[in-house]
């Protein structure tokens, strides 16, 4: 498995394959690999170069540069994984350097780049007075594209059916979670970024996400870029990003 090296423009980086599922959650896999065959912009999935980033008395990131390949890459680290992940969703900008998503850079035209991109607030209350599938819905009729169906059937198999019709206020953290994975896997964008992946959640909802994660994995089409301190178990990944042995200070 390629570690922090994979950044550097001539390394080499494969993401795995050859995974098979079996029993009783081969349809909703066949379903999500039936979605994942659309076709995505691979084309320079996420760069960034010259990347620096701080805080008030706080080093971060110095001349960071990065190359994102398809397949399920692991940030860790024990500081700096949810600030990385926001430069990288737009949320915060770098000091210097630049980031580009399917070849839009983030400072030339924000909008298109959020489109290249998928994130979601772990703690966000912008979606709170609507359902589950008023939420579906809404990303669908968006710029970013959602498979509405996909997205309900992931709902279904983390055990959000008794949910999907009640506003997402009323929704345990675990729940709310569980919203934005279903509509991450059920998104268009070529890029995803999840933050501490499996925060909350119950032991059969984190085996199914790993599970489909694991189908991600064989995917040459599209890059998840995933906040975590350990390796998801059964997930195969593309890359590793340790960022102790990036961030400075």
């Amino acid at each position: 498995m390629p570690d922090a090296a994979c950044r550097m423009p001539d390394a080499e980086c494969h993401p795995p394959g050859g995974i098979r599922f079996e029993g009783e959650h081969q349809d909703l896999l066949l379903s999500f690999a039936t979605m994942n065959q659309r076709q995505f912009n691979a084309s320079g999935l996420l760069q960034a170069r010259g990347v620096t980033f701080a805080y008030p008395g706080l080093p971060l990131l110095n001349a960071f540069d990065l190359d994102v390949v398809p397949g399920v890459t692991l940030v860790t680290g024990e500081r700096g994984k949810t600030t990385l992940l926001r430069l990288l969703a737009g949320v915060l900008a770098p000091q210097a350097g630049w980031i580009a998503a399917g070849g839009v850079r983030q400072d030339e035209d924000p909008a298109a780049y959020r489109r290249q991109v998928f994130w979601i607030e772990p703690g966000s209350q912008d979606f709170d007075q609507q359902t589950p599938r008023e939420f579906f819905q809404s990303l669908a009729a968006g710029d970013m594209g959602l498979d509405v169906g996909v997205a309900l059937e992931v709902a279904v198999r983390l055990g959000l059916e008794p949910h999907l019709d009640k506003a997402i206020y009323m929704l345990s953290s675990g729940s709310r979670r569980k919203v934005w994975m279903s509509a991450a896997f059920a998104s268009s964008a070529p890029v995803v970024l999840i933050d501490d992946l499996f925060a909350a959640l119950d032991r059969p909802s984190v085996e199914a996400l790993s599970e489909l994660l694991s189908v991600e994995a064989q995917h040459n089409e599209r890059a998840w870029l995933i906040a975590h301190h350990d390796i998801p178990q059964g997930v195969p990944l593309a890359m590793t990003i340790n960022l102790d042995s990036l961030i400075r200070g």
